[in-house]
This record gives structure tokens, C-alpha cells and sequence, in this order.
């Protein structure tokens, strides 16, 4: 009877990914992100400059939402100082935790999505490299924008300098704008929520989630518009590559597994060449080989002493059936 698939496993993992494996993975590409992030700060005229481009882009454009939300913000401490935690917190934490999620309770999609989450945020990278810019919280004053993380910082453990803790402000590149990746990684974080979700209130999270970051991001005045757009393309980007890098990483793997593991057949010829309790060779052809149904030479004569004879029975059955036993 041939064998027919399952609709919907076919996509399942060949082997059961381990949380030992992963994590270190994980914790190894955010460092590599983090440290890249870090590294490549870019001129800071050209960052400025960059920034200013892109405000100026907005405004030809009439989307210019920035300014009309950093003075909502900076006016009302109610809506400011939860969206400073939403920006400084949410980030790091819903993240991971769908991450988790998705592995234990949807183990067949996690390594799509946690490949198409890395392979944006490499691309993001990319971003920050080629266009430092600055956000609109450092350009002058004479730009109409307050830092809202700066005027609030008194209410959370951020610094009046960037959204890390007191202190740590030095230690990350506060010219890393474009995209934004807190638009892309809530992006991601509403896609998983709406496919996999289930219920009537994660399809409400799945959109809400990162609508509301787009406009946090906007009002602590960390990000343009034009950011939050970017953000979105390389999640894109992340998304339409995913096929292609999970093809690479198995062919990858493929290659070193044959590149380690024993040469296939060893073990076979290996249990057929040693007799269990005597040396030489098990074949009864005593190293002979011979076709199926074939006798060995004189095998009669071998096969019976002097003055025995075989019973006619088993003579007349043809020569490839043997003998009893006498």
C-alpha cells in the first residue's frame, strides 16, 4: 500500500530541536547583533544629517506624525511615562517570551519563525551600518522635539541619555535609528500572535501590540515615521528569505554530518567478517562464494562419509533441496 502524508506534517521537523541547543543560539546571534549594533556608530554629522534628510522627506510628504506626538507625550505624564515603559521594557520581553511560547506549544513553526526573526534582524544590522541616523530626541532643539526617555527618566531605570539603565548610556549606539527594529520585531511579534494565537484576544494583541509601538516610538521621539516603514520592509525581507536560508542551514548540516560521522556500512561488514567466539571467516564456503542455489563442489562426498548413501526421497526431490539429518 503506498504511503500517503498527513496534510500538515510535512513541514515538521525531521528531529525535535532541544532548548540546550537553542538558547545558545539565540543568545550567540543577539550578542553578534548587539556588539555590531555597538561597533558601527558612524560619523555623527553624517547621522545627523541622515536624520534631517528624512524629516525633510516626511514633511514633503505630509507625514510628519512625529511632532504632534512628542508634544502629546512630553505635555500629558500619564500617556509619556507608560510610553517610555512600553519603549524601554516591551521590547526585550514579549519577544522572548512568544519565542518560548512558540517552541513549546508550536514546536512544528518554531524554526521558520525564529529564523525569519534572525534573518531580519541581520538585515537591520545591515541598516545601521549603511545609514547611521540620528533620532529626532538628539537633533537640536530648534527642531521641536523633546526626549521624552530624558524628561521621565526620574520614573524608570533608563538614563537621561538612552533608554538603557542609569549609567549604561555609553554603551549603546544612539545613532542606530534606521530601521527600527522595536516596529519590526512587534511586527513579527502580531504575525505570530494572529496565526497562531487561537483566540478572539490575541488577534486583538496581534494588532494592537504593534500599532502601538509604531506610535511609541514616534512620541518618545526615538524614531521618524519613515523608521517604523523601514522596519516593516525588512521584516519583509526576513520573511521572503527564510525558505532560502532554512535550505542553506540543511545542506550545511547535511555536509557535516557526512564530513563526521563513520562511513556508512562499516558497522554491516564489520559484524559479518567476526565470528562471535572463533577467528576466520563464518562462510560455510569456507571463502567460496557461490549464487543462490548453487552447490559447492563435491558437496555430497563433504556432506556424507564413506559407505552412506542419501535416502531416495530427498534425491529425487531435486539437488537444491538438502538432506535430513541422519
Amino acid at each position: 500500500m503506498p504511503h500517503t502524508e498527513t496534510p500538515g506534517t510535512e513541514a515538521a521537523p525531521k528531529t525535535r530541536l532541544r532548548w540546550w541547543t537553542e538558547l545558545p543560539l539565540i543568545l550567540l546571534v543577539y550578542a553578534c547583533y548587539s556588539a555590531g549594533r555597538l561597533l558601527v556608530r558612524g560619523d555623527v554629522s553624517d547621522a545627523v544629517d541622515h536624520g534631517l534628510a528624512i524629516l525633510d522627506i516626511e514633511k514633503a510628504l505630509f507625514l510628519n506624525a512625529e511632532h504632534p506626538l512628542n508634544r502629546l507625550f512630553t505635555s500629558e505624564p500619564w500617556i509619556g511615562v507608560p510610553a517610555d515603559f512600553w519603549y524601554a521594557s516591551l521590547h526585550y520581553l514579549v519577544t522572548p517570551a512568544l519565542l518560548i511560547w512558540i517552541f513549546r506549544s508550536r514546536a512544528v513553526h518554531y524554526r521558520a519563525a525564529r529564523t525569519w526573526l534572525m534573518t531580519s534582524t541581520f538585515i537591520g544590522l545591515i541598516g545601521f551600518t549603511l545609514l547611521p541616523t540620528c533620532p529626532p530626541r538628539l537633533l537640536d532643539a530648534g527642531h521641536g522635539f523633546v526626549d521624552t526617555m530624558a524628561q521621565y527618566s526620574s520614573y524608570g531605570w533608563w538614563g537621561g541619555e538612552a533608554s538603557a539603565p542609569r549609567g549604561m548610556g555609553g554603551m549603546t549606539n544612539q545613532y542606530a535609528a534606521m530601521p527600527s527594529l522595536h516596529v519590526g520585531w512587534a511586527l513579527w511579534c502580531g504575525v505570530m500572535l494572529w496565526r497562531y494565537g487561537g483566540t478572539r484576544t490575541t488577534k486583538v494583541a496581534a494588532v494592537v501590540y504593534p500599532l502601538v509601538t509604531t506610535i511609541v516610538v514616534m512620541g518618545t521621539a526615538n524614531h521618524y515615521f519613515l523608521d517604523a516603514v523601514a522596519g516593516a520592509a525588512v521584516m519583509g525581507a526576513g520573511l521572503l528569505l527564510t525558505p532560502y536560508v532554512m535550505r542553506v542551514a540543511d545542506r550545511a548540516r547535511v555536509r557535516l554530518r557526512a564530513r563526521f560521522a563513520p562511513a556508512a556500512g562499516a558497522a554491516p561488514a564489520t559484524a559479518a567478517t567476526s565470528a562471535p567466539g572463533g577467528a576466520g571467516s563464518p562462510i560455510v564456503s569456507g571463502g567460496c562464494q557461490t549464487s543462490t542455489g548453487e552447490r559447492f563442489p563435491r558437496q555430497r562426498e563433504q556432506r556424507f562419509g564413506p559407505g552412506d548413501e542419501p535416502d531416495p526421497a530427498p534425491s529425487d526431490a531435486g539437488d537444491e533441496t538438502p538432506a535430513p539429518a541422519r
